[in-house]
């Protein structure tokens, strides 16, 4: 499989004009290809774990869903985003899992 880059590129799910830096912050927002995306989550938690995993803990990193695209676009936003739900949503083994066979590195 690809990494997220590739991946998430070619479906439009992010692209450079959903990134907004302004000083310290780092606002990112992302479409989910359908409005009722069952991996809109997932797709949050992986933009949210390789930024944070890069950008330097100074920086404040917010990964949103493109407002008006998603069903639950305000419950997803709030797991991504708050560090209490997206480090209990890692703890479960098989979405750590996911999310880490999501940021792999293709194999050349």
């Amino acid at each position: 499989s690809s990494g997220i880059n590739a991946e998430y590129g070619d479906l439009g799910v992010v692209a450079p004009e959903l990134v907004s830096v302004e000083g310290q912050v780092v606002t990112v927002h992302y479409k989910p290809t359908i409005p009722h995306c069952n991996m809109a989550t997932l797709i949050g938690l992986c933009l949210q774990t390789k930024l944070g995993r890069e950008l330097p803990p100074s920086v404040s990193l917010d990964v949103l869903i493109l407002p008006g695209q998603h069903d639950e676009e305000a419950a997803v936003n709030k797991q991504v985003n708050d560090k209490e739900r997206r480090a209990a949503a890692l703890e479960e083994p098989n979405l750590r899992r996911m999310v880490e066979d999501c940021l792999a590195e293709p194999a050349d």
